[in-house]
């Protein structure tokens, strides 16, 4: 079934109805599809059927096995996500990297407010904060993201849990729309009080940074002493409380080479996943530029990474764009991990560069953007001074569909340098935050990369 016949179903069957219920009669169809509800009318019958074909026809194409598509659909926030993505691929079509009409995960730095002060934060996060968005201003705006369609929210910050009363209620609001709820935080917060409050809230996700295995440098990174005592205790109270929960490492030349030693240590505490964040030179990150992998040194460690993944004992994922290229390398085609998302040849057949290249590595203002404290709208958390619009004053799917800044984000047509070239530009793409860090261009080449290796001299040089 090709893509006009398919637009043709969708509008035939959504017909004149307002977007909201164009949304709650598409999920009624995923939802007749998963098995948990019946068609009510002939019309309603004769969708979901059509729903029906094409996804079976879709999954028959990437030889999945359609009951356990179904066994996912029975979860709310699949479903979202799902809607979004179909009526994407409707209204927009097909492209490489595909485009959302509204993102599939936004990330909100709730507070600047910290009780850490990490040598690497990209928000040069305080003890106190000022001018960040009232109570009632962030009921709205999870009102406009629910509206949206947004599948994923994750609060960041600062440390989300100095505001912790606004927190429960942002969250649990959100919950209740339908969206998947996570949380980015430091850990040290995380009584057992605490963690059963998020989970009542309808946080399901919980993601503690680390950054050593070692105790002594984890707290001397994170600027305070017992730091790394508290973030473990954090973590064995998610665990416990049996929330999804990851350890995050932001990767610089003092960590990468003991990545094994954290990830032995994930294992043990029992978390679901281990992530690895880029570093980016911005906020307080920019006093450490000098700790940043060399091209050399991060094909190296995401080949290490990769291998790791690829024993499948926890999920190994990473920001930087590269890894889907490198296990991509690394297993022969047989595995590749865009995007936080991990994938294999037992899910996705011969399929898997294909659906690397759909999901797109980097997502800045394309599969994702942010929200700062005073409701500023950026690409990227690691963008927090490329503003394209303030939540006070503007709606959010007006920032997100009219953003100049997102639409050449969209476009990988438009990259420069090498990353403009090459034949993973649309698996991989180059982080933008490290382009715009390093050269104040978000199309430059990313220098992190071991394909731009001659702009990282060039960098180099001019950092003597």
């Amino acid at each position: 079934m090709n893509l006009k016949l398919t637009k043709l179903i969708f509008k035939i069957g959504l017909g004149k109805d307002s977007s909201d219920d164009k949304l709650r009669k598409l999920e009624h169809a995923l939802m007749i599809y998963a098995g948990i509800s019946k068609p009510k009318f002939l019309s309603c019958r004769i969708y979901s059927f059509f729903i029906s074909t094409i996804i079976n026809l879709g999954l028959l194409a990437f030889k999945v096995d359609s009951n356990k598509v179904k066994r996912y659909l029975k979860d709310a926030n699949v479903r979202r996500g799902l809607i979004n993505v179909l009526t994407s691929i409707v209204e927009l079509g097909l492209s490489k990297p595909q485009k959302l009409l509204a993102p599939f995960l936004v990330v909100w730095n709730f507070t600047n407010a910290c009780n850490l002060r990490c040598k690497h934060c990209y928000q040069n996060a305080s003890f106190s904060s000022s001018d960040e968005l009232t109570l009632k201003e962030k009921l709205r705006v999870v009102d406009e993201l629910d509206e949206a369609g947004i599948a994923s929210l994750a609060f960041s910050g600062g440390e989300p849990l100095m505001m912790k009363d606004h927190l429960l209620k942002v969250a649990r609001r959100a919950s209740k729309s339908g969206i998947y709820v996570a949380l980015a935080t430091n850990g040290t917060l995380l009584t057992r009080r605490v963690v059963k409050e998020l989970k009542e809230a309808g946080v399901k996700y919980v993601e503690i940074s680390l950054d050593s295995a070692d105790p002594e440098i984890h707290d001397k990174f994170r600027g305070v002493r017992g730091a790394f005592r508290a973030a473990i205790e954090g973590i064995r109270n998610c665990v416990e409380e049996g929330l999804f929960t990851c350890i995050a490492t932001t990767v610089t030349k003092l960590n990468f080479h003991e990545i094994g030693k954290i990830i032995e240590l994930a294992k043990k505490l029992n978390v679901n996943r281990f992530i690895t964040f880029n570093f980016i030179p911005v906020g307080r990150g920019r006093e450490i530029v000098d700790l940043d992998l060399s091209p050399k040194e991060r094909e190296l460690f995401l080949e290490e990474l990769a291998r790791f993944a690829m024993k499948g004992e926890i999920e190994v994922v990473s920001t930087a764009p590269q890894y889907a290229r490198v296990m991509l390398q690394i297993s022969k085609g047989e595995f590749t991990a865009a995007s936080h998302f991990y994938i294999s040849s037992t899910s996705f057949s011969n399929y898997i560069k294909n659906i690397a290249e759909f999901i797109g590595g980097c997502g800045a203002g394309r599969m994702y953007c942010a929200i700062q404290p005073n409701g500023d709208v950026t690409p990227c958390v690691f963008m927090p001074n490329l503003v394209v619009g303030n939540l006070r004053n503007e709606s959010f799917m007006d920032i997100w569909l009219k953003s100049e800044v997102f639409k050449i984000l969209r476009n990988r047509e438009l990259l420069k340098g090498n990353c403009g070239k090459c034949s993973f530009k649309y698996i991989c793409g180059g982080c933008r935050a490290r382009a715009l860090s390093y050269f104040n261009d978000i199309l430059a080449p990313d220098p992190g990369c071991i394909y731009n290796i001659r702009a990282y001299r060039s960098l180099s040089e001019k950092l003597k």
